[in-house]
């Protein structure tokens, strides 16, 4: 029987995404990629980073991972800090080769713009006042304009890009709102390109990830159609409600604290050669203190027990106070 995961569980690198279906006909695109940037970057390429290769996925994870990814809808995860739930789209890229992820924190001033794209407008300004005996080349204001996380994840590329929309709780009340359209569409207008004069159809731009000037890419049109819809992963740690509209465009996971079980993989995982008898009772500390309702992240007993089990020239006392600094709940603000 054809495996129909495309992520898996067992988090190796692997070229599954290429097994991937067509999208449902209400979600297919009509983007092109550019020959020139096709032939000048390799969206099959291993993400270099190593984070997200220890990740500990669960079944619910996986199941939805692949349903977001078939049905080419964001995923929505909520849980406490320290569940993994930045960790999971890291995973993703690492496993499925997607390349470096697109990563938009988000605060109470974030907006949609700043998502999408950013213009220098003062800098062209400036740069139109020090050349104002020169004739512009209309095509110069690309270099004024670069590309935001959402902007760049939506750029048309062969394969899907990782968007990570991290803490979208906190924005403002009206960004998950203006998101709607962007998610639906697939596709978004840059005024000022698509303002020029008819015979500048293409201008080259910055993407959020460029670093060098031969980075940038060609928008034809003034707009940008992605091709792939991006795998887009919002977090919430669950202290706001969203609006409808949004959550019906969004699959929604939910990361509860892991089990001891759960636990004891991810200390092996990040910590191959820690002492299991020494980490085993903070483990069920740990847990115990959650289950009172104390809010601990997993980091905190990663960093405990990393303490505990390294050979440090340091006396015992003095480690039971830090130990105990470390495990102090998140919500605490006592000494």
């Amino acid at each position: 029987m054809l495996e129909w995961r495309i992520y898996k569980k067992e988090n190796q690198p692997h070229d599954d995404i290429a097994f991937l279906p067509p999208p449902p006909p209400w979600r297919a695109y009509r983007g092109e990629v550019p020959e020139s940037v096709r032939q000048r970057r390799s969206q099959t390429e291993m993400y270099k980073s190593e984070r997200g290769s220890e990740f500990q996925a669960g079944d619910a994870e996986v199941e939805l991972v692949n349903a977001a990814l078939y049905l080419r809808r964001p995923l929505l995860i909520t849980g406490k800090p320290g569940t993994g739930k930045s960790s999971l789209p890291y995973a993703v890229a690492w496993q499925l080769k997607l390349g470096e992820v697109l990563r938009w924190p988000i605060t109470s001033r974030s907006t949609l713009q700043e998502g999408l794209y950013r213009y220098d407008a003062l800098g062209r300004l400036q740069e139109s006042n020090i050349n104002r005996d020169t004739a512009p080349d209309p095509r110069d204001i690309g270099r004024f304009i670069r590309l935001g996380p959402l902007g760049t994840a939506l750029y048309p590329s062969d394969r899907p890009r990782v968007l990570l929309i991290d803490e979208i709780d906190k924005s403002d009340v009206d960004l998950p709102n203006d998101l709607l359209n962007v998610f639906e569409e697939g596709e978004f207008e840059i005024p000022e390109l698509s303002r020029l004069p008819a015979d500048v159809r293409s201008v080259d731009v910055m993407p959020h990830d460029g670093r060098v000037i031969t980075d940038s890419v060609p928008i034809v049109g003034g707009s940008v159609v992605c091709k792939a819809f991006p795998f887009i992963v919002l977090t919430s740690n669950g202290e706001r409600d969203f609006p409808p509209a949004f959550l019906r465009r969004c699959l929604r996971l939910d990361i509860p604290m892991p089990d001891p079980e759960k636990l004891a993989k991810i200390v092996r995982a990040h910590l191959a050669d820690a002492d299991e008898g020494a980490s085993m009772p903070l483990i069920e500390k740990f847990l115990a203190d959650v289950q009172r309702g104390e809010t601990l992240a997993t980091d905190q007993l990663l960093n405990a027990i990393y303490l505990v089990t390294r050979p440090v020239p340091m006396p015992e006392e003095i480690r039971r106070s830090v130990q105990q600094v470390l495990l102090r709940p998140l919500d605490s603000a006592g000494s």
